[in-house]
C-alpha cells in the first residue's frame, strides 16, 4: 500500500508542480488582472512557497534518506516554509476583506506562535526520525513509510494550535467577507476553498497525534488539491483577488464649470451622500483654487461618515468623481485608466468646451456608460 502511495505522491507532485509553474508564469505575465501589483505578488509568493519550496522539501524529506540530521533539518525547514505560506495566505484573506488593513491581534498571535515554534526546534528531540530500513544512508526509498518523523509533546502542541488558529481565522474572515461582499457568488468559492484547506491541516494534526505516515501523505495530497483549486481561480478568475468588500456607489464626470457631463450609479443600494451636491461644491472649489495653486495641491479625497469621495483631474478641464465605501489603490488605478480612455474617446468634444462660454451638450457623452462598465466590471 505504501508503494502505491509513493507512486501517487510522485505523480501528484509532478502534476502540481507543472500547474503551479504555469500559474506563476500567468501571474507574472498578467499581473495587471489582479487589480494592483501587490496583490499579484502575494499570490505569486503563496504558490511559489507552497509548491516550489514546501512541497519540494517535503519530497526530499520523505523520499531520500541523506542522514538523520540532514533529513530532520529538511523536515524542520519544510515546517517553517509551510507556516510562512499560512502567513501569506492569511494576508490574502485579510486584503480580500479590506486592502492593506492588517488586524493587530490575530497577527500578533500568529507571530508569537511562530516564534515559539522556531524556539522549540532548538530544544533536544523536538523532532526525531524513525527509519524502518537496514540500508545505510544515503538511499532513495521504495516504500514511503520507511521514513517517519516524531514530534515531542511541546512541538506537536505548538504546531497543532498554530495551524488551528489559521483555520479559525480563515473561516471567520470568509464569513465576514460573505456578509459584506458586493457579489456573493465569488465568496462561495472562497468558503468552499476554506473547507478544502481545513483537510490538510486536519491530516497534519492527526499525523502529529498518531505518528502514522498515511496521515502525512493524505496531508500533502489534500494540500495539492487545494493548491490546484487556487491555481484555477488565479488563472480563470483573477478579479476575485481584489478587495471583495469594496463597493462603488457613483461615478460622476464634471466639466470644470461644475456642469455634470455624465453620472452612473452602481446597483440600487442607498447611499447617504448626495453625489450631485458634493460634486458641484468640490469641483467648484478645486477649479477656483487651481487658478492660484499648483495642481498637486488640489483635493483628491474627501472622507465622510459613510463614504470616501475620490477625484481624478484632467488637463482637458474635466474631473472624474468616484464615491465609494472605502478608497484603495485598486480604485485609484482603475480611475486613472478610465479617465485616460474617457479623454481619448471624447477629446474633440472636451477641447471644444474648454471655453467656459461655449454651450455644453451633455448628450454628446451618453456613450460613457460603456467605458465605465468596461473599466469597473468587477464592481458591477
Amino acid at each position: 500500500m505504501s508503494s502505491v502511495f509513493l507512486i501517487i505522491i510522485i505523480i501528484g507532485f509532478v502534476f502540481t508542480l507543472c500547474v503551479s509553474i504555469y500559474t506563476l508564469i500567468f501571474i507574472f505575465k498578467y499581473h495587471g488582472k489582479y487589480g494592483i501589483r501587490f496583490t499579484a505578488i502575494l499570490n505569486f509568493l503563496a504558490i511559489f512557497n507552497a509548491v516550489i519550496i514546501y512541497s519540494t522539501l517535503y519530497m526530499f524529506s520523505v523520499l531520500i534518506l541523506f542522514s538523520e540530521s540532514i533529513n530532520i533539518l529538511l523536515w524542520k525547514l519544510s515546517l517553517i516554509s509551510g507556516f510562512i505560506s499560512l502567513f501569506i495566505t492569511s494576508l490574502i484573506y485579510t486584503f480580500l476583506n479590506e486592502f492593506k488593513r492588517i488586524p493587530y491581534f490575530p497577527f500578533l498571535v500568529f507571530t508569537t506562535l511562530f516564534g515559539l515554534l522556531i524556539g522549540s526546534f532548538f530544544s533536544p528531540n523536538s523532532v526525531q526520525i524513525s527509519i524502518n530500513s537496514l540500508n545505510s544512508p544515503p538511499f532513495l526509498v521504495n516504500d514511503i513509510s520507511i521514513i517517519n518523523y516524531i514530534f515531542n509533546l511541546m512541538t506537536g502542541l505548538i504546531i497543532g494550535i498554530f495551524q488551528l488558529s489559521f483555520v479559525l481565522y480563515y473561516f471567520l474572515l470568509s464569513y465576514v467577507i460573505y456578509t459584506k461582499a458586493r457579489n456573493k457568488e465569488p465568496v462561495k468559492g472562497l468558503i468552499v476553498n476554506t473547507f478544502i484547506f481545513f483537510v490538510p491541516i486536519l491530516m497534519y494534526i492527526l499525523y502529529i497525534t498518531f505518528q502514522v505516515s498515511i496521515f502525512r501523505e493524505l496531508h500533502i495530497l489534500s494540500l495539492w488539491i487545494n493548491i490546484l483549486s487556487i491555481c484555477y481561480m488565479l488563472v480563470r478568475k483573477p478579479e476575485m483577488f481584489s478587495e471583495l468588500t469594496n463597493k462603488i456607489y457613483y461615478i460622476n464626470i464634471y466639466h470644470k464649470s461644475g456642469i455634470l457631463l455624465y453620472s452612473y450609479q452602481f446597483g440600487t443600494e442607498n447611499n447617504q451622500v448626495d453625489s450631485t451636491i458634493w460634486g458641484n461644491i468640490l469641483i467648484g472649489i478645486n477649479h477656483i483654487l487651481s487658478e492660484f495653486v499648483d495642481p498637486k495641491d488640489q483635493i483628491e479625497v474627501i472622507q465622510t461618515d459613510n463614504s470616501d469621495i475620490i477625484v481624478n483631474y484632467d488637463s482637458l478641464g474635466f474631473a472624474v468623481m468616484l464615491i465609494t465605501n472605502r478608497k484603495n489603490p485598486i480604485l485609484k488605478k482603475l480611475m486613472d485608466k478610465f479617465a485616460k480612455e474617457f479623454k481619448n474617446k471624447y477629446e474633440k468634444e472636451l477641447t471644444e468646451i474648454q471655453d467656459l462660454n461655449k454651450l455644453i451638450n451633455v448628450s454628446e457623452f451618453k456613450q460613457t456608460k460603456g467605458v465605465i462598465e468596461k473599466n469597473f466590471q468587477m464592481y458591477l
